[in-house]
């Protein structure tokens, strides 16, 4: 079974090298004019020919992959043979985009990702038995507490957000980390809270609600992390986090209850966000009417909806359109490039990877034994659907702009990293869901 999964692994590692390398090339041959822009370190001034590119991209990003697959084969880990080559296409699309847009966070781009397949390894290797972190749900209390108090006072705005940590060679943003905190930390308590919750100890109105020391902790934690997320203005992130508890909250009691109340109490907080936050309020404003506002605030998602509009069935071709004229065109807005180049069938494309994505984390979370691993799975799993779907329907102009990352694609060390972990936590349960932790006993 183990030589099956990695080699279904490794097949679909190979596609993708082939595809990344020829939209690499595409690029080139499309826009020769263009060679001398292609030069490996721009930000170091070191200058190298074009086909530098093609091997530290292509050859270097599928042999980091490949190397890992090589790794947990030898390291007998039994992890769905899925996950890693859909990670790896949706990598390699960001790759190819950020090369196209700005070859330097290409360079920067690929040296996080090397980063990230080592903080992949170790995380599949150390946190084998991961069954054991649901000992310590108010240690990721503490700790993400900590990670989001600490950019209120040292950190540095950014978008309109003051939730980035500099470090000197390189920034951090915490809330990236801490929303795996909270993941955990809701797992875990759901899991030892679950009958409570769904059964209650008291009543209100006929209905069956959970007593103060259920609930307690649970809203808590929630409340502190939403109110210092709304200190430091990072509000895409805080709706990501309500979004996030909910989702668990329901996996965890099908109680649709909760859903009403929470719901409640987001429409009652976002009205009065948008009377105290400026911040708020614009980006309200220029979701309802863009166009009121093209020749200023409003121009970035125009200029959004125009790439998205170009782009057609088929798109304009890659390296032939125009998405340089979208400010921040390599975070918030590459879905709009990505489309406006590839058509709609291209971010259909982006979408069906993510679909499968979480259809293989899901169906982890549905053959676990244990409730925390398939209550984390789940949470993990659902935590990159949302982020995926407020940030692609922020681009299309269905929600208001919340300036969070496609997970995967766009530019972002932070972002990077923390995906990479949860993917190591989402394999290592599916390593046990395939019985790799009985083996070791």
């Amino acid at each position: 079974m183990l030589a099956y999964l990695r080699k279904e692994e490794r097949s679909l590692l190979y596609y993708i090298a082939a595809f990344l390398a020829v939209g690499i090339i595409t690029l080139y041959l499309g826009k020769p004019e263009l060679n001398k822009v292609y030069e490996l370190s721009l930000s170091s001034g070191t200058k190298l020919p074009f086909w530098w590119f093609v091997a530290f991209l292509s050859v270097g990003t599928m042999a980091g992959f490949s190397l890992v697959s090589i790794y947990w084969r030898l390291a007998d880990f039994r992890c769905d043979p899925y996950l890693m080559p859909i990670t790896a296409a949706l990598t390699s699309i960001g790759l190819i985009f950020l090369f196209r847009l700005r070859p330097q966070y290409a360079e920067r781009q690929f040296a996080w990702l090397l980063i990230g397949l080592l903080v992949l390894v170790m995380v599949t290797t150390i946190l084998r038995h991961i069954d054991k972190l649901a000992e310590y749900k108010y240690i990721y209390v503490a700790v993400g507490v900590v990670l989001l108090v600490v950019p209120i006072f040292l950190g540095q705005e950014q978008y309109g957000a003051r939730s980035w940590l500099n470090l000197g060679l390189f920034q951090v943003q915490p809330s990236e980390f801490v929303k795996i905190l909270l993941v955990l930390f809701l797992a875990s308590f759901l899991a030892e809270n679950r009958r409570m919750l769904i059964n209650g100890n008291e009543r209100m109105f006929g209905v069956s609600i959970p007593g103060i020391r259920e609930y307690g902790p649970l809203v808590g934690m929630w409340g502190i992390s939403l109110l210092i997320l709304v200190f430091q203005r990072d509000l895409g992130t805080a709706l990501i986090y309500f979004c996030t508890f909910l989702a668990m909250i329901y996996a965890a009691t099908a109680r649709v209850l909760y859903i009403i109340l929470g719901l409640i109490l987001f429409f009652m907080g976002g009205t009065l966000a948008y009377y105290i936050f400026s911040h708020v309020q614009a980006r309200v404003n220029i979701w309802l009417d863009p166009w009121l506002y093209m020749e200023g605030s409003g121009y970035q998602i125009v200029q959004s909806l125009f790439a998205l509009g170009s782009g057609g069935l088929f798109g304009t071709g890659l390296g032939k359109g125009l998405p340089d004229l979208i400010p921040a065109v390599h975070t918030d807005f590459i879905f709009s490039a990505i489309v406006e180049e590839l058509g709609l069938f291209g971010g259909c494309a982006i979408l069906v990877l993510y679909m499968c994505f979480l259809f293989r984390g899901l169906l982890i979370a549905l053959n676990c034994r244990d409730q925390f691993l398939s209550l984390l799975t789940a949470g993990l799993t659902l935590l990159m659907g949302l982020q995926t779907f407020i940030i692609i329907a922020g681009v299309i102009k269905l929600l208001p702009m919340t300036g969070v990352t496609l997970p995967f694609v766009s530019y972002g060390g932070s972002s990077l990293i923390a995906n990479f972990i949860i993917l190591g936590i989402i394999l290592n349960i599916s390593h046990e869901v395939n019985g790799g932790n009985d083996r070791e006993y």
